[in-house]
């Protein structure tokens, strides 16, 4: 049984990746309202998601790094209460482009928490813990996810509009962000970094040269881009016939993220009886089984396949991020902000370019490209099979 200190650390950290992802993807319900307000195409309208996410790949490294060097907590709270007042000002933006800007603001807040809060998990739990407390934190960012996107969808359907959906969601943000700031801990285990270029660079060919870090990246990209991509153009293809959904329907189906939440903590359990390579593999099956049913046409079966897809893609995460932390090494840091850079940027990159999948192929093509990425995490997991733990 956890330490009541070690419940403290893993509540906090779990209301911050909870606070992230209830911000970061509260547009992306809105998206299908945010074409016919502004006039544009669904591929322009992404980029109300894909600008926050890919904020946060390119500034996650130098974040992080700041924070190997000064400290982890003073960056979370700040890049959380950031993150809300952004959100905020998204809220009322009165030009798509002003509301992009708005959210790329925001992207570059929350860049400094996740990576500071893995390695704050890592340094301040006993090894015994980390599995378990990544596990609730990974389960905590799909919650997150999911209340962001069913409150912007139920307060923008309730009110007529987008802007109410995205001001609840900022407001909720914004109270996350004082419990936050009252319940972290002080650090009682960080050690300061060098952040000389010498040490820097020793450091990245380290990291480099790990035979199971690199491919652990790669994994991140490319699973986290087939969430993005599925997600952001389920709603379009939901929002024709035969289905005609509304708004609060569609944004319904993001009530799936809590079965991401469950199988986040599950899977966490799970590795210490099964290992950490088979978990991978399986889940990652499981994964692209559901992508593939996903072309079905009846509702209840898409759904199915939906549910099967997100369980395994969260299982992917949080058995790849438990991995990365394990492995890490003493730069625990920089390399929790490489696997989120490279989660992030699968986000932002295979998101927008599947736009082009559905502009082009409709949802085949969207399920084409999402099935590719996933044979190729596959074949990652494959590969790392027998890397030592």
């Amino acid at each position: 049984m956890s330490s009541p200190l070690s419940f403290r650390i893993t509540l906090a950290l779990s209301l911050a990746g909870f606070s992230c992802f209830l911000l970061l993807y509260g547009t992306q319900p809105l998206l299908p309202q945010l074409t016919v307000a502004f006039g544009i195409t669904p591929g322009s309208a992404s980029l109300a998601v894909t600008a926050g996410t890919g904020m946060m790949a390119l500034l996650l490294i130098p974040l992080s790094l700041i924070a190997d060097r000064w400290g982890r907590e003073r960056l979370m709270r700040i890049g959380l209460a950031g993150a809300a007042v952004f959100s905020l000002a998204s809220a009322w933006a009165p030009d798509f482009w002003l509301l992009v800007a708005a959210r790329a603001g925001l992207g570059v807040c929350i860049a400094g928490v996740p990576a500071a809060a893995m390695a704050y998990l890592g340094e301040e739990l006993p090894p015994a813990e980390r599995a378990r407390a990544m596990g609730l934190y990974i389960g905590a960012n799909a919650l997150g996810g999911m209340a962001g996107r069913l409150l912007a969808a139920a307060v923008s359907d309730w009110a007529g509009n987008w802007h109410d959906g995205l001001l609840a969601v900022s407001l909720l943000g914004l109270l996350v962000a004082v419990a936050f700031w009252r319940l972290l801990p002080p650090a009682a285990h960080f050690r300061p970094h060098s952040l000389q270029p010498r040490q820097l660079f020793a450091d990245v060919r380290r990291i480099y040269a790990d035979p199971g870090l690199p491919w652990l990246f790669c994994t991140a990209f490319l699973s986290m881009g087939t969430l993005v991509g599925l997600y952001n153009y389920l709603p379009f293809r939901l929002g024709l016939a035969p289905y005609e959904l509304g708004p609060a329907a569609i944004g319904s189906i993001f009530l799936l993220y809590a079965v991401g939440s469950w199988s986040s903590a599950w899977a966490g359990r799970q590795v210490a009886r099964h290992g950490r390579q088979r978990m991978q593999l399986l889940m990652a099956l499981l994964m692209t089984a559901g992508i593939a049913l996903t072309l079905a046409t009846p509702l209840w079966l898409i759904v199915g396949a939906l549910t099967l897809y997100t369980f395994g893609f969260f299982a992917v995460h949080s058995v790849a991020s438990a991995w990365v932390g394990h492995r890490a090494g003493p730069r625990r840091g920089f390399v929790a902000a490489l696997y989120l850079s490279s989660y992030y940027l699968g986000g932002s990159v295979v998101g927008t370019a599947t736009g082009w999948a559905w502009s082009h192929a409709g949802w085949p093509g969207v399920t084409a490209a999402a099935l590719l990425c996933a044979g190729a995490v596959i074949g990652i997991a494959w590969h790392l099979r027998r890397l030592a733990q």
